[in-house]
């Protein structure tokens, strides 16, 4: 009897670890799926606030770091908020920039408090031909494709962003696709950085991508039957028929070495 007990025991603590990692997994999906619905109606303020108040905070976009809360609050409200929406916090009359979130992948840390998730965005953005003479972006509309591989933190019991790592792996306008597109053509990458730039990254990063940049972006986990990790040769895209020794190097989840 003794012995079924303590069985009975040993399957409880089992079954409420697992119940607290599968609450975990859903509460960093919504918390990431929330996060793409402020972003689609330019609610900066609100994105802001899902990040946590933590000094190794950052948030890594086209080249460039913002780092700790202050950061954050740079790039969403003072240049996002700026080009987009003229300063406010919210949407603006015939602007359109939905961000569908999709394709999570989420790996809580043994520890409880730490977790990695890699989510895929599909962005559909553009101003309608009435406001074309008064939207600062004029006429235009694209798609937008990339990858999150992002890390988050339990804070008083809580889910919040902790690290942000942006790869957008392509844009298209309607008209030419995504073949003809120029790099830089419809995001600027950032070369000044805070308080030159007042809107500006706190650090350039030498690590940025952008079609036909075709690497892959490192996985935070193995793969699930193997155990293996990809090795760094096979994350890189050489151009067809070449060496791999002729291409980029392998992309890297870890902070991008700062430029300059």
């Amino acid at each position: 009897m003794a012995s079924e007990i303590e069985e009975l025991k040993q399957l409880v603590q089992k079954l409420s670890k697992e119940v607290t990692r599968l609450s975990d997994e859903a509460e960093i999906k919504k918390l990431h799926f929330k996060y793409g619905y402020y972003l689609d109606k330019c609610l900066y303020e609100e994105v802001v606030d899902l990040y946590a108040d933590h000094p190794d905070t950052y948030v890594e976009f086209i080249g460039g770091r913002y780092r700790r809360k202050a950061g954050v609050k740079r790039l969403y409200v003072d240049r996002f908020a700026s080009r987009f929406v003229a300063g406010r916090n919210g949407p603006v009359h015939g602007f359109l920039l939905d961000h569908a979130q999709m394709q999570d992948v989420i790996t809580i840390t043994p520890s409880g408090d730490r977790a990695n998730g890699r989510f895929r965005a599909l962005m559909s953005a553009g101003t309608h031909k009435s406001v074309q003479d008064t939207h600062p972006r004029g006429f235009v509309q694209w798609w937008e494709g990339g990858v999150y591989e992002n890390e988050y933190i339990k804070e008083n019991g809580v889910w919040k962003v902790f690290r942000l790592k942006y790869f957008p792996f392509w844009h298209a306008d309607f008209e030419r696709g995504w073949s003809n597109k120029e790099i830089g053509e419809f995001v600027p990458f950032d070369t000044v950085t805070w308080p030159e730039n007042e809107s500006g990254p706190d650090e350039i990063v030498e690590q940025c991508m952008l079609w036909p940049d075709t690497r892959v972006v490192p996985f935070h986990y193995a793969h699930p039957v193997t155990g293996e990790v990809v090795k760094d040769e096979d994350l890189r895209a050489p151009e067809f028929g070449k060496p791999v020794e002729s291409s980029l190097p392998a992309l890297s989840l870890g902070e991008s070495k700062k430029l300059g």
